[in-house]
Formats: structure tokens, C-alpha cells, sequence
């Protein structure tokens, strides 16, 4: 068994695509630890029959994904002490061939960086214009990157260093982490090799919207934790979202309101101008589309953090499964 490697491996109701996850890891070459976040489909005896270690969540604590890759973290320390490199899966996806290899080499080679990750694609790209969105998304150029997302290799002095994810984050938890890891002097790396296969499982229309959803509150919250910084962190994505969503159909109903219409519909061609710059930029007239009605979905999520920081609460996971 390889010490020097260990996988963490997270879930909630995943079923099937849980059971194929499994099936794609090295079981029986290095650690596997399965975090459950209170699954009710069989997934605890699945990972237990593929010989994972299992931790489950204590569900009176607000679940999110970072705490469970966390505790994912310390199950894998305590049953591993020598372990390098820990590489996180979700489990709705599966590992490549190969990739574990070709990552490891890369981190071995290349110890300044602290996250290196690779091509995700989605496994049905063609069963819904929402999947097909998903592997646009995910086709993102290699080289040094700024961020990862769920699946990614990384080097555990690195994690160690910043103190991991951070638990209480609903959203946008792995580009935070990368942001730490960064300002510590811990580069990311994004490799043109094949990481995971990805199920995304969207063939609604409202299972776009909440996704999206998630994502705008993602950008406040991270605005809201970094946006002084020079970075910048998604200062400019949270004001997209709050111009495009929120200020301009507000304005549009103002000046209808009060009797202005040419000026309100002159408002409103900015929404086709937009479509129409994307298209003349990417070539992908339906993704342009959805990233112009995105700004809508996005600024609800920008609004919903607020209300949450307003109010006190406890935020809740956004899920579209």
C-alpha cells in the first residue's frame, strides 16, 4: 500500500454514481476514506463493501462540503501518518486512469506547488443542455491556475500550512482554500491530463437555476472574506451579478412605472447586446445565452447571503440534486 498517498472521497445519496466512483480509485493501493453526509440510499454499505474507511457527519451541524472534506483530512492523518498527498474526489465523479500517476509525478517534480488538478468532463454531456453546460464550464485552459474545484491533488504540508477548508463555507470553499494557499506561497497548477469524469445529473431547468444560485452566493461570501485583498477575490463577479440581476431590472421597472417605457426597453437591449458580444467572442450562441440569464440566479444568491449575514443564522447548503 502507498503511504505517501491517501483519497477522500465525499458524498450525500449518491447511489449508483457512488458505487462507480469506487470502482475507479486504487482500493487496494493506498487509503480510502469515504465522508457520508447523512446518505439514506445504501451509500455507507457501499463504501464499506469497496473497503473504504467511513466517517459520517454529525448531521445536527450544518452540513458543507469543505467540513466534510476536513474530517476527511483527519480520518486520513490518524490512519495514515506518513501520508504526502491526498486526493479528493466527489462522489458523483470518477478517477481517470493514469491521472494519479501523472499527478503525482508533476508534484514531485514541482514542490513549490501546493494543488494541482486536471480536465473534468461530464459523463453525459448530450442528455440535457444543462450537462453540455457543465463540460463548457469545466474546459478550462492548463497552466497556473487560480483556483481548483472538488477534485484536485494536494499536498498535505500545504493544507497543514493554511489549516484546510474552511468548515462553515456553503459554497466557493475550494477557490478560498486556493486563495490561502496562494498568499502562502503555494502555487496551483491545472494540467491538460484527464482527472475525473463528472455526473452532474441536470435535466431541469430549476436544477440549473439553484446550481447557479449556489454560485452567486459563493461569490458574495467570497467578495465578502477577500475582496480587500489585492486580489480582488470575485469582487467583480459579485458586481456583475448585482449590476446585470438585481440594479438593471429594477431600473427597468422603475422607468415602466413611471411612464418612461422607450427608456425602460432601451435598458433592456442590454441584455441581447450581451448575448450578443459573447457570441461574436466564444462562437457558442446557447452558452452565451445562459451566461447572460445566469446574472439572474446569481444575483438571488448574492441576496440570499446577505439575508443570512442579516439575520444571524446558520447559511444552508444550496443543493440541485
Amino acid at each position: 500500500m502507498d503511504t505517501c498517498l491517501g483519497i477522500v472521497v465525499i458524498g450525500r445519496n449518491e447511489g449508483d454514481r457512488l458505487r462507480a466512483c469506487f470502482a475507479s480509485l486504487p482500493m487496494h493501493a493506498c487509503r480510502v476514506v469515504y465522508v457520508d453526509s447523512g446518505s439514506t440510499d445504501g451509500s455507507l454499505e457501499a463504501a464499506r463493501g469497496a473497503g473504504a474507511h467511513v466517517v459520517e457527519l454529525d448531521m445536527s451541524i450544518p452540513f458543507t462540503a469543505g467540513r466534510a472534506r476536513n474530517a476527511g483530512l483527519v480520518a486520513l492523518r490518524l490512519l495514515s501518518p506518513a501520508v504526502e498527498f491526498v486526493q479528493f474526489v466527489d462522489g458523483d465523479c470518477e478517477l481517470r486512469k493514469d491521472w494519479l500517476r501523472k499527478a503525482l509525478g508533476f508534484m514531485r517534480r514541482h514542490p513549490r506547488y501546493g494543488v494541482v488538478c486536471g480536465r473534468v468532463r461530464e459523463r453525459h454531456p448530450d442528455s440535457s443542455v444543462y450537462n453540455g453546460l457543465c463540460d463548457m464550464e469545466w474546459n478550462v485552459p492548463p497552466g497556473e491556475a487560480k483556483a481548483c474545484g472538488g477534485n484536485a491533488l494536494m499536498r498535505m504540508s500545504a493544507l497543514r500550512r493554511v489549516g484546510g477548508f474552511r468548515d462553515e463555507l456553503i459554497a466557493g470553499e475550494e477557490p478560498e482554500l486556493c486563495l490561502r494557499m496562494r498568499r502562502a506561497g503555494c502555487g496551483v497548477y491545472r494540467m491538460a491530463a484527464e482527472m475525473v469524469l463528472h455526473d452532474a445529473a441536470m435535466t431541469r431547468f430549476s436544477q440549473w437555476w439553484k446550481r447557479t444560485m449556489r454560485g452567486g452566493y459563493a461569490f458574495a461570501e467570497g467578495a465578502w472574506l477577500h475582496g480587500r485583498g489585492p486580489e480582488r477575490h470575485w469582487v467583480r463577479e459579485s458586481a456583475r451579478a448585482v449590476a446585470y440581476g438585481g440594479v438593471l431590472p429594477i431600473a427597468t421597472l422603475l422607468l415602466l412605472a413611471s411612464g418612461r417605457h422607450p427608456w425602460a426597453w432601451l435598458l433592456l437591449l442590454v441584455y441581447p447586446a450581451q448575448v450578443l458580444r459573447l457570441i461574436a467572442r466564444d462562437g457558442q450562441v446557447v452558452r452565451s445565452v445562459y451566461l447572460v440569464l445566469a446574472r439572474f440566479p446569481e444575483f438571488g444568491g448574492v441576496a440570499k447571503f446577505f439575508a443570512t449575514r442579516l439575520r444571524g443564522g446558520s447559511p444552508r447548503i444550496i443543493e440541485y440534486k
